[in-house]
């Protein structure tokens, strides 16, 4: 029964966002749940932390903690999605640290801090006292719980740094939409905030003039500017914090890994066994101050902290009920990372924005990545609106396997809200259709200004981003294309929001490529009939290519899932094939005029476009290039968004794949496991953990055109392992291989059975 109900509820998610699922069944799930999660699996720490970059995630819907203990205080940072200031910085929502009297925690003797995986919440205990922290999975509410054998006393403190306008230092403009070049005197403007009884209330207000306003002005679209999605305008984020038996005593100043702070004090009115802390948070663009602060009392009035976590724990039960990967032995490390990387993206499921790469919810003070970047809790390297494609693809390709559809919506919905933005820019810079999305995309569908180029000649094409590496890069919109109809092959999703968004995304390159060539001469497409693909771009590395090999795979696998495009299909060129000591391998492009980054485009055609791969008969020409192409040797790494993992995967290599995986799924530098980095990007590098996900996936199961599912197409035959992982046509695979054997195999629907191949498989 219980493998019936899982599947009900993971075929009743759909890519709308809507939920055909009661809670009754949630409920019965959590009865059924198999403890594959239970408390040996989670993660454990004996003692307490040095500061925050040893903070544990906490999160639920779509805000983030970082937690920790320190000299007997719990602190916890608060992240949410889509709480970007006028500068575009992503904002923390504050610290809270919290101190008991007497204090259990300032020489504990049974220190306790643990995640429990199964309810999403970070557990905390020593000497009779326990501290639950937990976040409401349906709304933006913080739940803290404090219970003690013995009465003590509290006194909680609400840290904010951003107490004063602050003026953003050399450098600390890579945290916004400036990065490199902030006009001179830039400010990071002050919150608001406020205490009264046992409450304390703050928010960041931006202006009505922000950075949006100056790309649009420096891009040149003004002429359609009051057509342009302008998310940040009078967008207010923050929240009121409040809990009983709680009185205001005063505020204090203070200083955390080195920047300064003011604390509103809150003091316990007297000592207590139990004590229950709460913060609402709200984000909204409303035209003034009242109206968000009515809407944040309707998230407060309707809190109900008992029933509220009744329906989180059950969320978070069904969530390690859709999919797992357990391995057994000397590499358990590898799935335990998984598991917490998973746990992380979970965190959020409803955000108005994606999962960044860099540091999604849970950065942490940044002197502790890097002690040359000691700014406040609110930096992070690549910008806090801005989006890079190539690194993003990688946090949401390894939800379809996991099942975790519910958690690629807010990716999703991202280029959806930003297409008509995308569109327009096509119409004002060529006077033609289809929607042109950057690589460096703001969260207001224009290129990052400082990449776009703020010294441009005159003479260049205001549509291209004047820079070496982004130069003509527009492809990777593709990959969420393919994401959004993937979802339809693998769960049944009603995809009808997002064909426009797909369609145009396609358009774009037809009638884009053909505009180009009627520029240089008198036909729009070679002496094939096919579009010439010229000034184009394979990744950031080749550069001033013609037909790349991604575009070029790009184009066929999205149009081919699309279906019924068979007159566009025919317009697009083959990839081209070279070779090199007598080996024919996939090339880069036709041509390319220099290299300009350390990407390997020449295998995008295994992934994510899986026209080369194990059960195909060009197998051996991917295998080439993945071990004779000089670059791609060059250029082979584990390291941050290096794909190298996936590649060797996707080809059947398996000794490739194992010592890749065992680098990239290792346990990062900090104190949590899964806080990886910071690679190229920053910590935790979720880029990283995604493309171990995704590597560990494929070694475990593949599937071909015809429908076939292959299962451990390049798995080391010594490693035991039990996993479920999802598959096309509504598809869950259980399979458990121990001593080289498959021990245990569960097919649903069982008319699949007959679809698996198993690979690597020790025989009798």
């Amino acid at each position: 029964m219980k493998i019936n109900i899982l599947n009900t509820f993971t075929n009743s998610l759909t890519v709308s966002g809507h939920f055909r699922i009661s809670y009754f069944l949630i409920l019965l799930l959590t009865v059924s749940f198999t403890g594959l999660f239970a408390s040996e699996t989670n993660l454990v720490w004996s003692t307490p932390s040095h500061n925050s970059s040893e903070s544990m995630p906490c999160g639920g819907g779509d805000i983030g903690l970082n937690v920790w203990v320190e000299n007997g205080d719990l602190l916890f940072y608060m992240g949410r999605s889509g709480t970007n200031d006028e500068n575009n910085t992503l904002l923390k929502q504050g610290r809270f640290r919290i101190r008991l009297s007497p204090n259990p925690f300032k020489s504990p003797v049974d220190f306790r801090q643990e995640l429990k995986l199964q309810d999403g919440s970070v557990e905390i205990s020593a000497n009779g006292t326990t501290v639950i922290l937990w976040v409401d999975v349906f709304h933006p509410v913080v739940h803290v719980d404090i219970q003690s054998k013995h009465k003590v006393s509290s006194e909680i403190r609400y840290e904010n740094w951003r107490y004063i306008d602050r003026l953003i230092r050399k450098g600390e403009s890579q945290q916004n939409s400036y990065k490199w070049a902030p006009p001179k005197g830039l400010l990071m403007n002050r919150d608001s905030i406020s205490s009264t009884g046992n409450a304390v209330t703050f928010f960041h207000r931006n202006s009505s003039n922000t950075i949006f306003d100056i790309a649009v002005s420096q891009q040149g679209m003004e002429s359609v500017k009051s057509l342009l999605l302008n998310p940040l305008a009078n967008l207010t984020s923050g929240g009121r914090a409040w809990g009983d038996n709680l009185r205001f005593k005063n505020t204090e100043s203070g200083t955390y890994a080195g920047t300064d702070y003011t604390a509103w004090v809150f003091e316990s009115s007297k000592p207590f066994t139990k004590q229950q802390f709460n913060i609402a948070l709200h984000t909204g663009q409303t035209p003034d101050v009242e109206t968000w602060a009515k809407e944040l009392d309707k998230t407060i009035a309707g809190c109900s902290p008992t029933s509220d976590h009744k329906k989180t724990i059950a969320w978070w039960n069904a969530f390690w009920q859709r999919s797992f990967i357990h391995i057994s032995g000397q590499a358990s490390t590898l799935s335990q990372n998984y598991t917490l990387f998973r746990y992380m993206l979970g965190c959020n499921v409803y955000g108005t924005s994606p999962t960044k790469f860099n540091g999604g919810l849970f950065t942490f003070d940044p002197v502790f990545v890097d002690s040359t970047q000691a700014y406040t809790p609110d930096y992070r390297k690549w910008g806090g609106g801005t989006f890079t494609a190539q690194n993003q693809r990688l946090v949401y390709w390894p939800m379809l396997k996991s099942g975790d559809y519910d958690l690629m919506i807010p990716q999703f919905d991202f280029y959806n809200r930003l297409l008509k933005n995308a569109e327009l820019r096509s119409k004002v810079y060529w006077g033609h259709s289809g929607a042109c999305f950057a690589e460096q995309l703001e969260n207001f569908g224009l290129p990052n200004p400082s990449e776009y180029g703020w010294k441009r000649p005159d003479y260049s094409d205001k549509g291209v981003e004047y820079n070496a590496w982004l130069e003509y890069e527009w492809d990777t919109v593709l990959e969420f294309c393919q994401m959004i109809l993937e979802t339809r092959d693998y769960n049944n999703a009603d995809i009808s929001r997002y064909r426009q968004l797909i369609e145009s995304s396609v358009r774009f390159f037809d009638e884009h490529y053909r505009y180009l060539a009627l520029h240089r001469g008198r036909k729009a497409l070679d002496s094939d009939g096919h579009l010439i693909l010229f000034p184009a771009s394979a990744c950031e590395t080749y550069k001033m290519a013609n037909n790349p090999a991604s575009t070029i795979a790009a184009l066929r696998t999205v149009l081919k899932t699309m279906g019924n495009k068979d007159s566009l299909l025919a317009t697009i060129p083959p990839i081209t094939l070279r070779e090199i000591n007598g080996k024919p391998m996939i090339s880069p492009a036709k041509t390319w005029e220099r290299v300009n980054n350390t990407e390997a485009p020449q295998l995008y055609p295994v992934f994510p476009w899986r026209i080369f791969g194990v059960g195909k008969d060009s197998l051996q020409i991917a295998k080439n290039t993945y071990l004779c192409d000089p670059d791609v040797q060059k250029f082979r790494s584990h390291v941050g968004w290096k794909q190298d993992n996936i590649f060797a995967a996707c080809l059947g290599l398996t000794a490739e794949a194992k010592r890749l995986t065992k680098l990239k799924l290792a346990s990062g530098p900090y104190r949590f496991p899964a806080f990886c980095g910071p690679g190229f990007d920053w910590s935790p590098d979720h880029n990283w953990g995604g493309s171990g996900m995704i590597g560990l996936q494929e070694m475990l199961l593949q599937t071909t055109d015809q429908g076939k599912i292959l299962l451990f197409p390049a798995w080391p035959r010594e490693w035991n392992v039990h996993f479920k992982l999802h598959a096309p046509k509504n598809t869950t695979v259980e399979a458990e291989l121990k001593n080289g054997k498959v021990i245990n195999l569960i097919v649903l629907p069982e008319s699949r059975k007959k679809d698996i191949v198993i690979m690597n498989e020790d025989k009798e």
